[in-house]
């Protein structure tokens, strides 16, 4: 990598080069959260684009928490993947997700406007 600065800077030139199995491994853990993101996005689009019988209000309240959810997972994919290769490279305990429960708290509020909005239809 000689001459190539990697990107982001904030990252690479702080400590030391870690295991590459540990780097690779904070790379799937990104694209999990990505794809997890996706999902979230795909299923808030097409919860609205499809119409399905629930009250409107409610469908898209549950839409709007979906979508909001897979921006947040995006957010996380790349700020979490920054602090643990930045612990990794100071040779500094891995932090914890807090991420973890918002998504937890993303799906349970979800379910609760498809729920009223099934009874309410």
């Amino acid at each position: 990598m000689a001459g190539r600065a990697r990107f982001p800077r904030s990252v690479y030139t702080r400590g030391q080069e870690p295991d590459a199995r540990f780097t690779l491994a904070n790379e799937r853990t990104f694209l999990a959260w990505i794809s997890t993101g996706l999902a979230l996005l795909s299923v808030g689009v097409g919860l609205e684009s499809l119409a399905v019988g629930l009250q409107p209000g409610f469908r898209l309240a549950a839409s709007v928490t979906l979508i909001l959810g897979g921006i947040a997972c995006a957010l996380q994919a790349w700020f979490g993947w920054m602090r643990v290769e930045t612990a990794l490279r100071e040779q500094r305990p891995l932090p914890a997700s807090t991420m973890l429960v918002v998504l937890s708290a993303v799906l349970v509020i979800t379910g609760g406007f498809v729920l009223a909005g099934l009874i309410a239809a």
